[in-house]
């Protein structure tokens, strides 16, 4: 799970950035290891249907919307032919649809059809990108719905993959992102991906700016993720208590969040 890619990250955006010279290293690291990226859509249709995954499968995703996505990772994919998942928050992006709330400079919706036609997955991410297991269902209903049309609208082809904003999702925000449409969407969870899952809280690991090289190909290899992220399961546990909690005390008939969904 990569979020911005850039030289010069503005200052919100830049723990969850990482430099060009690095993601290259980093794709280089999965070619030499003999990794087949795909798409998060032919992920989901390869279990459902029950065909086998080729070679070493790895999702390479994108969260939020970045425009450093299309300047600095795209021909770094194309040059290996990697497949990629984009999931961009539509009221983020420049465009007329523009609420605010970017961290950094955010795609424009001619780089997303330009990311679209070389063949990388745009997904949804909300519209607003905010902490989903808080809305109403109203407002929950909203955020999917609205992010699903919108791409629809402006790609001609509605998406079918989702990514949970901030990794939160709940039993009932997750009916609510298949109700919208979406065939799969992905946490974050920091461990490796597994179809016991379920097909709406796929897992992914974080790639952060302090990412080494040899680091990333202990993570790719599976090899201490728990370790590394012993910290990060500890306060998602921690928030999602927090989260249920806060939601309870507004409505009292709600469903606490799942503990390590975050």
């Amino acid at each position: 799970m990569y979020h911005a890619v850039g030289r010069r990250p503005a200052d919100g955006a830049y723990g969850l950035s990482v430099s060009p010279g690095a993601f290259r290293t980093q794709m280089e690291i999965l070619a030499r290891r003999g990794f087949t990226p795909l798409t998060t859509a032919a992920l989901g249709e390869t279990w459902r249907s029950g065909r086998p995954l080729p070679p070493r499968p790895v999702l390479i995703t994108f969260d939020d919307g970045y425009e450093g996505v299309h300047r600095h990772a795209l021909p770094v994919l194309a040059e290996h032919g990697f497949a990629a998942t984009v999931f961009v928050t539509t009221g983020w992006l420049r465009g007329p649809y523009d609420e605010g709330g970017g961290l950094d400079t955010m795609l424009d919706w001619g780089q997303v059809r330009e990311l679209a036609a070389t063949g990388v997955e745009i997904g949804g991410h909300s519209h607003t990108h905010p902490q989903l297991d808080q809305l109403d269902d109203a407002a929950l209903r909203a955020e999917t719905v609205r992010c699903r049309e919108i791409l629809g609208g402006e790609l001609g082809t509605p998406p079918l993959s989702f990514a949970h904003p901030y990794g939160y999702s709940t039993r009932r925000v997750r009916r609510s992102v298949r109700a919208a449409g979406f065939a799969q969407a992905l946490a974050v969870g920091n461990a490796l991906a597994r179809r016991g899952q379920g097909p709406y809280a796929l897992e992914r690991v974080t790639v952060r700016r302090s990412t080494g090289a040899a680091e990333f190909a202990r993570l790719i290899e599976g090899r201490a993720v728990a370790r590394t992220f012993a910290v990060d399961r500890v306060l998602t546990k921690g928030f999602a208590v927090v989260r249920g909690a806060r939601r309870a005390r507004r409505n009292p008939g709600a469903t606490r969040p799942a503990a390590g969904r975050g």
